[in-house]
């Protein structure tokens, strides 16, 4: 039997949570179209830019812009149809832009750190399968890293996950664009590096008991991270996407996401 793919198995969460979950059935199941579009637009770029540099500390070349823009109206045309409102109007919107600004759209975004922008959201979710993809061609990165930024793209993490390591668990950052997972001290906060434990807080709740709300009395900052150890049937990237009630509950007690995900959550 041929082993599903990483897309296969966050289609399949999303579709397992969704039935469980109905306050994330909307955003699952646009979800679910966005995993099978990325799923096919990596391996089509696999091909089509086999030869270009791994390095994602780069702005991109005229090839590669060229290979991304002529996929970007099916990639909008299916935000439009499957996606939550305000993203289906913005992809609507975008679609009848030229190809110069399009491009340029692109471009920008591919460099820029931050996905606060309405437009930049979108043009990453388009831009992320590619990320991953450069990513894995590169030459693995410590395990260890000392700093909370993507060793391969220098953004932010996006949420955690605690792994089995001997007889306890160890916490890996991950990032927010490409999915690079990276070792990080438990007992420190990743936004502003406090160590003191007193600061440091972890809450959780009855439906999500393996997510853990890692929160900083110091700089009012949290992130989820998704514990393996106690729910190996996770999916990271899927099941932080439908926690978003906790989310909801953090910032309700005065707390910001040290990185939303790239739907802008």
């Amino acid at each position: 039997m041929v082993a599903a793919s990483i897309w296969q198995r966050r289609i399949q969460r999303a579709q397992e949570l969704a039935e469980k979950h109905s306050f994330s059935r909307e955003i699952l199941g646009f979800y679910v179209h966005l995993a099978r579009f990325q799923e096919k637009q990596h391996f089509e770029l696999t091909k089509a830019l086999a030869r270009q540099s791994s390095d994602l500390h780069r702005e991109l070349g005229a090839e590669e812009l060229s290979e991304l823009r002529s996929r970007l109206s099916s990639f909008l045309s299916m935000a439009e149809k499957h996606g939550p409102q305000k993203l289906a109007e913005l992809a609507g919107e975008l679609s009848t832009r030229d190809e110069a600004s399009q491009t340029a759209l692109l471009s920008s975004s591919w460099i820029s750190h931050s996905s606060s922008d309405v437009k930049t959201i979108m043009a990453l979710l388009f831009l992320q399968p590619y990320a991953e993809l450069l990513r894995s061609r590169a030459k693995p990165a410590k395990s260890f890293h000392t700093y909370a930024i993507c060793p391969f793209c220098n953004r932010k993490p996006g949420f955690g996950v605690m792994r089995q390591m001997g007889d306890g668990a160890a916490r890996s950052l991950v990032c927010s664009f490409c999915l690079a997972e990276w070792e990080f001290r438990r007992l420190v906060c990743p936004g502003c590096g406090e160590e003191n434990d007193r600061k440091l807080s972890v809450f959780t709740a009855n439906e999500f008991d393996y997510m853990r709300v890692e929160c900083c009395e110091s700089c009012k900052t949290y992130m989820k991270t998704i514990d393996l150890t106690r729910n190996g049937n996770a999916e990271p990237l899927v099941d932080e996407l439908a926690s978003a009630p906790l989310d909801l509950w953090a910032r309700e007690q005065g707390y910001a996401k040290l990185q939303n995900n790239l739907l802008g959550m």
